[in-house]
């Protein structure tokens, strides 16, 4: 099942809701069972991190963009931010995959020349990353932002002309 299936199943205003994935190619070693959901992000963060199971390049991607872009935020901001770049992918504005939409010219400020800067991949922020990025991808846990599909620094004043939905830490999001 599509994570946009899922959240068509689930509903957009459901905030937090841990939900189960039926795809097998898309578990990992250590996903929480039925019987053992987490209470929280931090928990399922925790226990989609320790799976050693190597990634896809839609996971490569996605955890370079939730490193790069939220790796100081909570677990809550860093999702939010997956979900936009997976939100992106599903809306048929922009390409069509999650390496197309962080590697989509002018997006993304890490990225620079079309190439994504060395990670330390020994560190806690991209182990976090990655875990972060399962979990969106799985669509085990429902964003602070839904349906978002920009958001910028809160530090900055865009002046966009967009629908604000959300203020994550030290993100705002729109649709």
């Amino acid at each position: 099942m599509s994570a946009q299936s899922l959240r068509e199943q689930n509903g957009p205003d459901q905030l937090p809701v841990p939900v189960q994935v039926e795809s097998a190619a898309a578990q990992t070693d250590s996903l929480p069972t039925p019987e053992s959901e987490p209470a929280s992000l931090s928990a399922l963060v925790a226990a989609v991190e320790d799976s050693a199971a190597p990634l896809s390049d839609d996971e490569e991607c996605l955890a370079g963009a939730v490193y790069f872009e939220s790796r100081n935020e909570s677990f809550e901001g860093q999702h939010a931010v997956a979900d936009v770049v997976i939100n992106r992918a599903e809306s048929g504005r922009f390409p069509a995959s999650i390496c197309g939409v962080v590697y989509q010219p002018s997006q993304f400020s890490f990225v620079r020349g079309g190439q994504m800067p060395a990670v330390n991949r020994a560190s806690n922020d991209w182990r976090e990353a990655v875990a972060v990025a399962r979990v969106a991808l799985q669509d085990l846990w429902q964003s602070a932002a839904p349906k978002a599909l920009f958001f910028h620094a809160a530090r900055v004043s865009p002046r966009w002309r967009l629908k604000r939905i959300a203020t994550v830490g030290n993100h705002v999001f729109y649709r």
